[in-house]
Formats: C-alpha cells, sequence, structure tokens
C-alpha cells in the first residue's frame, strides 16, 4: 500500500509516446535495456502534487499478440507486473488503426487513461470526437494532447491521480458473436473449476489467448495439473471455428476485434467525405518514388556519415586535448606535489586509468552528433520512408530498410554504428545487423590503408584503399545471406508493418532528450571494460621480461607486450606478416584503429623526438582550454558546408615519416621473404576484418548482449585471420606480389 504507483505506457511506434514519456518524467528517468533483452527500456518517476509514480515506456509495438519481442515485453509486462495504471497513447489522426492495441491492453483487465495525442494533425484533417460517447465505450478517461508542443500535458497528471483514485473499473470485455463466444465460456470455465489462474489475470483473456494459440500463455498452462482437462476444449475451440468460418480461431477473432473499433470509430469520429491531399502526401510522392526514393536516401545518409564524421571530428579532437593536454598536466603536476613524479603510479594513472576515460569520452561528440542526426530522422518521419525505400534492396540478407542506416554509419565509427541499431523494433534485425556494422571500414583504419598503401602500392594507393572498403562492403553481404540462412534461418520473422506518419517538425527538447539519454547510457556502460582493457594494456607495456628496464619504464620490445606479441607469430606465419611488431600492432590496434600506427612506430622505435617544453600553469591551460572550444566551434561551422562539397581552406598535408616507412617495409619484406605487398595488403584486410576497438566491443556488449560479442569477436578474428592466410598463399601460387 505504501509502495509507488506504477503506470506503463503504450502505444503503436510514432504516436509520440515517448514524448508524452519525457514530457511526464523529465530528466528523472533511466535508459537501459530489458532484462535479458537488447530492447531499449525506458523508466522515468513524476511528482504530481507531492506524490512520486514510477512511468515505465513499453516498446512501441501495434498489437499485444506475442509475434515480436516488443510485444512480448509489453504483454508480459502488464501481466505480471500488473500495473496500477496503463496511458494508451493513441494518434488521434489514425484512431482506428491505434485503437486495436488499446483494446487489447483493456481486456487484460487494467485501468486504462486514453490519451488522443498528434490533435493538431487532426484538426488539420478536419476530425472531430465525441470524447465522452468514445470514454463510455471504452470504460477510460479520454484526454486530448499535443504532447510536442506541451499541449494537454497537466491535463494528463491530473487524469492520472484521478484514475488512481478511483475504483477499479468492471471486467471490459466485447461481444465475438455466439461461435466464438460459446468456446470462450466453455475454457472460461474450465479454468475456474481447474483453478488455473493467474493472480490479476481474468480466466477470459486467458481463454482467448488459448484460442489465439498464444504459445507462451500455453506453456504456462500446462505446467498445471489440470492442463489435461481444458487442452481438448482448446482444440475443440481452434477447429470447430476454423472448420465452421474458414479461417484460423486468431484471425476470426482478430476480424472481429476490428469489426467492433469500426463500428465505435464510426459513432464516436466525424470527418469529411472528401479529404484534401495533405503536405506529407505531397512530399512522399517524391521521397518514396521507386527511381528518386533510393538516390534521396542515400543523400541523406551521407550528410548523416558526414556529420558523424567531418562535423563532429573538431569537438573530438577538444575532448582529447583536454584529457591528453590540460588533466594529464594536471595529475601530473600533483603527484609531483606528493613526491610521486616518475612512478609507476604516475603511469598507472597517466597511461592507464586516464587513457583509458579517455577513450570513452573522446567518442562523446562523435555519439551526440550521430544521435542529432537520428532524433531528426525519427521526429520529422523520414526515418520510416528510409526503411520503405531499402527495404526490397536489404531483403537480400535478411535485413529490411532501416538496418542500412547503422552500415551507413559505421562507416565513419563503428560506436554509434551499434547504438544507431537501436532504431530497429525487431531483435532479430538488431543483432543480425549488429553482427555485419564492423565490417563497415570505419575512419580509424584509414589511417592504417594510408600507410600501407603508400609504402607499398604508391602508384596504386588510391584504388587499393577503394578495394578495401568495397571487400567489406561485399563480405558483409555475403556474410548477411550466409547468417540468414543458417544461424538466423530457424528464428521466426515477425511481420514488417510499415507506416508513414505525417512529417513534423523536430522539437528541440525531444532532440536534446535523445542525444543526453541514450549518450550517457554508453558512457555509464562503457567506461567499465574500457578502463580495465587500458589498464591490463598498461600492465603488460610496464613489465619487463629481459633486457635492463625497470617496471613502468621498459622498452616495448623488452616488455610483456613484446613478449605476448611474439606468442602469436606462429600463428601469423601463414600470413606473411609473422613477425612480434606486426602482431603487437594488431593486439594494441583492440584498443583503437588508430594506434596501429603508433604502436609500430614505437616498436620499430623511430617516433619522433619530442622538444623540451615547459610546463603551462593552471590558468594557461584554462585559457587554452576556452580558446580551443571556440577553435573547435569555428572549424565546426566551417566543416558545415563540407557536407555538400563545399570547403573554404584546403587539407595541410603531413611529412612523410620516412624512417618508419623503410622500417614498416624491411619488416614485412624479411616476415615474406621477399613478398611485402602481398604480405601488407593480407594486413590491411586483417585490420578490415578482425575485431573493432574496445570501445565498439563496450557498444556491442550492451546492445546484442555478451553471446553475441563473442560471437562476433571470435567470428571476425578467425575470418579475417583465413582471409588474410587465402590472400598471401594464393598469391604465392598465383605468382603475385
Amino acid at each position: 500500500m505504501n509502495k509507488n504507483p506504477v503506470i506503463a505506457l503504450a502505444g503503436n511506434p510514432n504516436c509520440g509516446k515517448s514524448t508524452i514519456f519525457n514530457a511526464l518524467t523529465g530528466g528523472n528517468q533511466h535508459v537501459g535495456n530489458w532484462p535479458g533483452k537488447t530492447v531499449e527500456k525506458k523508466e522515468g518517476t513524476m511528482t504530481v502534487n507531492g506524490r512520486p509514480i514510477q512511468i515505465i515506456d513499453l516498446p512501441g509495438t501495434y498489437s499485444l499478440s506475442a509475434y515480436s519481442i516488443e510485444e512480448k515485453i509489453a504483454r508480459d509486462f502488464i501481466t505480471r507486473n500488473q500495473p496500477d495504471l496503463v496511458i494508451s497513447v493513441v494518434d488521434a489522426s489514425n484512431l482506428e488503426r491505434n485503437l486495436y492495441l488499446t483494446l487489447q491492453v483493456l481486456e487484460m483487465n487494467v485501468p486504462v487513461l486514453l490519451v488522443l495525442n498528434m490533435m493538431d494533425v487532426a484538426v488539420q484533417k478536419q476530425l472531430r470526437f465525441d470524447d465522452e460517447r468514445l470514454a463510455r465505450a471504452l470504460q477510460a478517461k479520454v484526454v486530448r494532447t499535443v504532447a510536442r508542443d506541451g499541449k494537454g500535458i497537466e491535463e494528463v497528471k491530473q487524469a492520472i491521480l484521478a484514475a488512481l483514485d478511483a475504483n477499479t473499473p468492471e471486467l471490459f470485455s466485447i461481444d465475438y458473436g455466439k461461435s466464438i463466444e460459446g468456446h470462450i465460456s466453455r475454457l472460461e470455465s474450465a479454468l475456474l473449476s481447474n483453478n488455473m489462474v493467474i493472480h490479476g489475470v481474468s480466466a477470459r483473456w486467458l481463454a482467448l489467448k488459448l484460442l489465439e494459440d498464444d504459445q507462451d500463455v500455453s506453456a504456462l498452462l500446462a505446467a498445471h495439473g489440470g492442463w489435461q482437462q481444458v487442452w481438448p476444449l482448446v482444440q475443440e475451440g481452434r477447429n470447430s471455428l476454423e472448420n465452421s468460418d474458414g479461417e484460423c480461431a486468431d484471425i476470426l477473432i482478430a476480424d472481429q476485434r476490428y469489426t467492433w473499433i469500426h463500428r465505435l470509430v464510426g459513432a464516436t469520429l466525424k470527418q469529411p467525405h472528401d479529404q484534401e491531399m495533405t503536405l506529407s502526401d505531397r512530399i512522399d510522392r517524391v521521397v518514396t518514388n521507386r527511381w528518386l526514393g533510393i538516390p534521396l536516401f542515400l543523400l541523406l545518409m551521407w550528410v548523416v556519415f558526414k556529420i558523424t564524421t567531418d562535423v563532429a571530428t573538431p569537438f573530438l579532437d577538444w575532448v582529447d586535448f583536454i584529457i591528453s593536454g590540460p588533466i594529464t598536466n594536471w595529475v601530473t603536476a600533483m603527484l609531483a606535489w606528493l613526491g610521486l613524479s616518475g612512478s609507476w603510479f604516475e603511469s598507472l594513472l597517466v597511461d592507464g586509468v586516464i587513457a583509458g576515460v579517455g577513450g570513452v569520452l573522446v567518442f562523446v561528440p562523435v555519439l551526440m552528433a550521430l544521435y542529432f542526426a537520428l532524433a531528426i530522422l525519427e521526429d520529422s518521419g523520414y526515418m520510416a520512408r528510409a526503411a520503405f525505400v531499402m527495404d526490397r534492396l536489404m531483403n537480400i540478407f535478411g535485413l529490411h530498410g532501416k538496418s542500412f542506416l547503422p552500415m551507413i554509419v559505421g562507416f565513419g565509427c563503428t560506436v554509434p554504428a551499434f547504438y544507431a541499431t537501436r532504431t530497429l523494433e525487431n531483435e532479430k534485425d538488431r543483432i543480425l545487423t549488429g553482427l555485419l556494422v564492423p565490417f563497415m571500414s570505419c575512419g580509424a583504419r584509414l589511417p592504417v590503408y594510408v600507410l600501407f598503401a603508400a609504402i607499398f602500392f604508391p602508384r596504386h594507393a588510391g584504388t587499393v584503399i577503394f578495394i578495401l572498403y568495397m571487400m567489406g562492403i561485399f563480405i558483409a553481404i555475403l556474410l548477411g545471406i550466409l547468417l540468414k540462412n543458417t544461424l538466423f534461418k530457424s528464428k521466426e520473422s515477425s511481420p514488417f508493418i510499415m507506416e508513414l506518419p505525417p512529417y513534423r517538425k523536430p522539437t528541440l527538447r525531444s532532440i536534446w532528450f535523445q542525444m543526453w539519454e541514450r549518450t550517457r547510457a554508453f558512457v555509464n556502460k562503457a567506461w567499465t571494460i574500457i578502463l580495465a582493457a587500458s589498464v591490463a594494456i598498461w600492465l603488460l607495456l610496464a613489465i619487463p621480461v629481459q633486457g635492463n628496464g625497470t617496471f613502468a619504464d621498459t622498452k616495448v620490445s623488452d616488455s610483456a607486450f613484446a613478449g605476448v606479441s611474439r606468442v602469436i607469430v606462429p600463428l601469423l606465419q601463414p600470413t606473411g606478416f609473422g613477425s612480434w611488431e606486426a602482431g603487437g600492432a594488431l593486439i594494441s590496434g583492440f584498443i583503437a584503429k588508430e594506434v596501429v600506427v603508433s604502436t609500430m612506430a614505437q616498436v620499430y622505435d623511430v617516433e619522433d623526438a619530442e622538444e623540451e617544453a615547459v610546463s603551462p600553469t593552471f590558468w594557461q591551460d584554462l585559457g587554452e582550454i576556452g580558446t580551443s572550444f571556440a577553435g573547435a566551434v569555428w572549424d565546426t561551422v566551417k566543416a558545415i558546408p563540407g557536407i555538400v562539397g563545399i570547403h573554404f581552406e584546403g587539407g595541410e598535408e603531413e611529412e612523410n615519416n620516412l624512417a618508419l616507412y623503410a622500417a614498416v617495409q624491411d619488416n614485412f619484406e624479411t616476415s615474406s621473404n621477399g613478398h611485402g605487398a602481398l604480405a601488407s595488403f593480407g594486413f590491411m584486410v586483417f585490420v578490415l576484418l578482425y575485431t573493432p576497438c574496445m570501445v565498439a566491443i563496450a557498444a556491442e556488449r550492451q546492445e546484442l548482449g555478451s553471446k553475441w560479442m563473442w560471437v562476433s569477436i571470435i567470428g571476425q578474428s578467425a575470418l579475417a585471420w583465413l582471409v588474410s592466410v587465402l590472400i598471401f598463399q594464393g598469391g604465392l601460387l598465383l605468382g603475385i606480389g
């Protein structure tokens, strides 16, 4: 009696449910995953008249028929957790379709508050509602809202209080007709007589689920001793209905629901006979056109790609500067004041902890840029069109249109690409897309390609790099087709229902909520695994296993890191790059792919000599932070026109590190017995295919779960080794290289 009331928000995709959730809970919310699922879970708290109320945002779904994981989550939460109230959010401009979910919720015998959202669109369509008659028929209070503008939110809060204080409503039911009702009554009586009831769930609802062939409900009741008496009645009911009406029982029941809803809408909604073509319809004639739709989609995905790479890069560099500059300086100065300068503890904090935390924070601008772009596409209504136009192409390897967005984003960075899979409603699509995303060649791999292409293919460097990008796409397609027909063959595909909501202007409040909450969820969950991996690498580099080095002051070639690298040399011999230097670079590439080049500079001992510099003061650091932030803002502004190919300044060419070039070439020529070009191409392919950086692994674990994370790590590493071996050994047989 003293526990806080629990309210569930239910509704179709694109009905504004999440906007209402954000408006009710504000910043008092948490985003995670449902236990054991990869479906996003949002829960928050609101306080009305000093009364705290917990709100759960259920996954958007069109029904509770339990065909998809989202439907099962929504249905199971209502039946097992028994919320005090369910707020059913419907798109007022599409009332008849939206009420199907509302009707199913009402049949579960829980109090319901009906929210008619998007009333502005309904008014534009000249729709007029009889709220009182609708409320009487549904036994639920009706509230009108325009959630994106904040209209009606206060009325929703007061209606919540009134519903929580009201008496439990009578059991809601509709008349399914004589034939179906007869079987429902017999099953209901059998369930009650055998005491086969679930607390808080009506026997009538259970009878309906059994007739609809709900596998979860059947499995739950089958464990009961009275199942032997009930099961024959279930079979008899299904067979009788199918024989008499020529359709399965679940289709007949759904048809009766839609018939009841159609009559209700006809009695409570008045609409003009001749509706003019809306602006959304006119735009869709172009956007979803069979010839123009895909080019327009690819153009928009290119914009998203540029935003997450070029536009966000100045702020990424700014965060990296703060961590590697002022913060490192302050920690070093504090340790010097404590007399710990030059100690292993300083190395642990600076090279392990700070570098590890920085590995997380440096991706924050990229993630926020991605979520900014995704929020605009989702809130404007375009995301549904994107899925529609790309659906046929993506069906080739077992996915639908929305899967293309994460793959495009993956060319910029694998981390936000994993999080972009959240735009997919189906668990199977999320997992399969997540397994394919790492094969898109992210920007961090590019420095490795440029280095090796410049050394071994100077006249055809651009062509080689292009081949690598195309190879990633080609392998992803082949792997997608393979997985579709093996691991995912037995997985039942949920029906892909496509809804095209009206175009709307995104609100800054909604965009900020999506950017902030999703980025915060990433940082909270990813930093531990990244910090642990960073400290582990630091430890390997700090421990001397040969030579005269001391702890934390060890040459790379004498460290445990080099020792571990030498262990994997025999495994790398068939690839042609079987040296500990190459193996060590690949190990460090697990931290970040761009570290591969800097690791080679270390292991070949060709790092540029650092000039002695006077340490800046605290105030100088603060001034530099402000100056660099202003510079990042200005660079971002200059980068925006670059999305459409307009550049105000040309990029500066970096000088070639001739010593590094020579060292890499000599090492690869030696380890491959004079076939350095062939071995280097295999090395680049290995970098393309093997497991992404640890930040991406943390994101993958959060989105796909530990099981699929390990499948991805092991599978990618094995594939990378196999393809590299085939390239080198096959090239030798063919006399190439």
